[in-house]
Order: C-alpha cells, then sequence, then structure tokens
C-alpha cells in the first residue's frame, strides 16, 4: 500500500473544506491589539494577501435552489397557438381590418358632398353601398365652395378743380390676401369682413342685383362703407378728391381638378357686376352716412 493510503477515508478524503483548496501562508496571528502594528506595515501585496479569498464549501446534495421567475404553466389565448395557426389569426386580423377601412371610406365618399374623388369612382362607390348600404342623409350642409371669389371695385372721384375721374377696378379681396400670407395671426376683419359683407349682400339680393327688403338695403350700406374705406387706405381718391360713387363688382373662377382626374370644369372668370351706388357726401367725407 502506498504511504499515505490510510484506509477508506483516504480516497474521498476527511469530511469538511478540502485542505488543498486553500492557499498556503502563514498561521494566523493571535488576537493582540498590540502585535497589529507590527503584523502589518504596509499595504497588501500579491505574495502577501492581506485577506485570502475563502474557500468554497463543497456541494451539499439537496435539492435544487429555487430560481426567480414566472412560474411555468399552459399558455393560453394567442399564445397556445401554433405557429401556424398564428399566422393565420393574423392575416385574419388583417383582413377584417382593411374591409372595415374600406367599407368607412366608401361610405364617407357616398355621403360626402360631390368631389373630384367621388366623381372619379362614382360607379364603383354605387356598387358598394346599394342596396345594402344605403345612406339617405348627407354629410355637409352646405356643399363647400369650389370657386375663387374676388370682391373687386372701383369709384368716381370728384376732383378739386370740379372735374370727374373714374379709377380702375381694385382687387379688394387680394388685399386681404396679401396681408394675411405670411400672417400667423391674421386679424378676424382682414379674413371675414369682406367676404361676409359679400355673402350678406348676394344673400339679399335678386338676380338683377336688386335689394329685397329691408335687409337688402343694409347690405348694400354696409358693403359701401367697406368699399370706401378700402380705396381710402389705398389712396385711390387722392389729395382735394371726394368719392362721389362707388361700382363693385365680383369674379369668381372655378378650382381647377387635380391633374390626375378627367374631370372638365371651364377656368374663364365670371363676373357679376353691380351698379353704381352714391355716396352720401359726409360718408364720402370719413362719416358714418
Amino acid at each position: 500500500m502506498d504511504a499515505y493510503d490510510e484506509g477508506s477515508d483516504a480516497r474521498h478524503g476527511p469530511s469538511g473544506p478540502d485542505p488543498r483548496r486553500a492557499l498556503p501562508g502563514p498561521a494566523p496571528a493571535p488576537d493582540d491589539p498590540e502585535d497589529a502594528p507590527r503584523r502589518r506595515t504596509g499595504p497588501p501585496t500579491l505574495d502577501d494577501p492581506a485577506d485570502p479569498p475563502a474557500a468554497p464549501d463543497d456541494p451539499v446534495d439537496g435539492p435544487p435552489a429555487p430560481v426567480d421567475g414566472p412560474p411555468s404553466g399552459p399558455r393560453s389565448g394567442v399564445a397556445a397557438l401554433s405557429l401556424r395557426h398564428r399566422i393565420g389569426a393574423a392575416v385574419a386580423l388583417v383582413s377584417v381590418a382593411a374591409g372595415v377601412c374600406v367599407h368607412l371610406g366608401m361610405t364617407f365618399l357616398h355621403v360626402a358632398p360631390a368631389n373630384t374623388v367621388s366623381k372619379e369612382h362614382s360607379r364603383t362607390i354605387e356598387d358598394w353601398i346599394y342596396p345594402e348600404f344605403e345612406q339617405n342623409w348627407k354629410l355637409f350642409a352646405p356643399n363647400p365652395l369650389q370657386q375663387n371669389i374676388a370682391v373687386q371695385a372701383r369709384a368716381e372721384i370728384r376732383t378739386t378743380d370740379g372735374g370727374v375721374r373714374t379709377t380702375g377696378w381694385y382687387d379688394l379681396s387680394a388685399q386681404d390676401g396679401r396681408a394675411i400670407d405670411g400672417n400667423p395671426l391674421p386679424s378676424h376683419t382682414q379674413q371675414n369682413e369682406l367676404r361676409r359683407a359679400w355673402d350678406f349682400l348676394i344673400a339679399t339680393h335678386d338676380d338683377d342685383n336688386r335689394p329685397v327688403g329691408l335687409r337688402g338695403t343694409l347690405s348694400e350700406a354696409y358693403l359701401r362703407r367697406i368699399t370706401v374705406l378700402r380705396l381710402d387706405r389705398a389712396d385711390a381718391v387722392g389729395p382735394g378728391g371726394v368719392v362721389d360713387r362707388v361700382q363693385l363688382r365680383s369674379r369668381t373662377t372655378q378650382v381647377p381638378p387635380p391633374e390626375w382626374s378627367e374631370e372638365q370644369v371651364s377656368t374663364t372668370p365670371e363676373y357679376r357686376t353691380l351698379p353704381w351706388w352714391p355716396v352720401p357726401e359726409d360718408e364720402a367725407r370719413g362719416g358714418l352716412g
């Protein structure tokens, strides 16, 4: 037998920490406070570590330690399906969503006012809507304008020498447009005053430009005063001149369709010219008439 073979205990080693895993070193010094300065006079080095690492304990037989994490269990819902069935469910969901979007788009175009898209695809929209999804109501009233309307004005001026001269046409709508373009906070006067005054006049006059009732006369006075103020602001009167009469007209042009549309519209402007309106003396000189 070998000299180190000391029986059955020699094969497995003694119980407790393995002495071969411990690093060799000097024996621990007694716990004497007076000897502490003499035992460590400098920083620890690799050759003489101050605190050698402790040897790990031998594994102990027993059940494994629990692992943190969600408890394992049977999956439910879509996650429980196989990959093939999950792909099929995703395709079905996308198909349903696409069908809903198409139906909502077709219904919107059907109930919305006539526009370029609905005119271009009217046959397709009708085939989709009728007869199952027929709607008997409209989305907007009145229909949005598809025209550009510009209000223009000119005046007859009495000069200081007793003569009369007629100005050219001033585009009042273009003046508002120049004031609004590039302005992040345009005033309500620039946006709405002239437009609402013209709409008020058209709604209270017949096709022969004659006022209908008291509101028709009121609309003339309102638009006339706006015109006189605008012409004075544009220095159309000149020094010493007085506005004697004013005349207004509208210039209407259709909004051109997009390039991809086959719709044909006339781009020739149409004019509606009102008769001359006399301006009261005090209103011509800055009063309210």
